[in-house]
């Protein structure tokens, strides 16, 4: 007979990733420039700041958050004569997904540090998953490349595949679903966004949010190395002021931290 002493092992079961801005694109180039890409189409120019506002969530629904900016809203009814309708929302969301398949693949390459640092989670027997905001179709462009860079987490869900969007918990409780998970407070998701925290927390797990590698920075690791250590922490605490209203437990520069931060929390369980 096996006899319950009332102690549970409490290290982690799985680390779940966001893609763009966190494991792949540094500064999140990828989607911002299709966004004023796919809108410059319809003769509506948006700024890089609009593009990247709603980042994070579905791409149809960061449009039409996006169309629901006051001065975006207005341009649109200047230019058709009428307040937008889900129809149009559709007609920009059917350029934009083929504009974003088109270029996926060339900002694919993995953060810095981030192979080691999933090596360094595999060692420790957890489980990685990753959930997306892009389309399976466009995320079709992006797996091969990572993996060929030595990242092929155990799961993905995208965007597409869920009914609800970031902040909801859908894309993490499939997550849950296809990597066997039954205690979300064992999960850490990852990311560089406020929806994507939000999904963390909505869901349930702890929360570790990226400020230098994702949206809010939105500049090259190149850009950064140019910047002096003030300028870095202006953009960092920027960053983590955002995460952190948003639910995020902890901030890091970039997730090859993780494991540094894991080490931590593990020993403080």
């Amino acid at each position: 007979m096996i006899v319950f002493d009332g102690e549970q092992n409490e290290k982690y079961e799985a680390v779940i990733f966001d893609w763009a801005g966190t494991m792949v694109d540094f500064g999140s180039f990828a989607p911002m420039g299709v966004f004023i890409e796919a809108f410059a189409k319809f003769d509506i120019y948006i700024s890089v700041d609009q593009a990247r506002e709603p980042m994070g969530m579905a791409k149809r629904d960061h449009i039409k958050t996006i169309l629901e900016m006051n001065d975006v809203s207005e341009k649109f009814k200047h230019v058709y004569g009428h307040d937008y309708t889900e129809a149009d929302i559709d007609r920009i969301y059917n350029v934009f997904v083929p504009l974003n398949e088109k270029v996926a693949a060339k900002y694919a390459d993995l953060i810095p540090g981030a192979a080691e640092m999933i090596t360094n989670l595999r060692d420790r027997d957890l489980k990685i998953g990753s959930a997306t905001g892009y389309t399976r179709s466009i995320m079709g462009h992006v797996l091969p490349v990572a993996a060929e860079q030595g990242y092929a987490p155990d799961n993905l869900v995208c965007s597409d595949e869920v009914s609800k969007g970031r902040p909801a918990p859908d894309a993490m409780h499939k997550c849950f679903e296809d990597l066997k998970i039954t205690r979300p407070e064992l999960v850490i998701k990852v990311d560089d966004t406020e929806p994507g925290i939000g999904e963390g927390v909505s869901a349930g797990c702890d929360t570790v949010g990226v400020s230098l590698s994702g949206n809010y920075a939105g500049k090259t690791p190149q850009e950064l190395a140019q910047l002096d250590e003030d300028e870095i922490n202006a953009i960092r605490h920027l960053a983590t002021e955002k995460l952190t209203a948003a639910g995020a437990n902890y901030v890091i520069d970039t997730v090859a931290k993780l494991p540094a931060l894991i080490d931590q929390l593990e020993k403080d369980k």
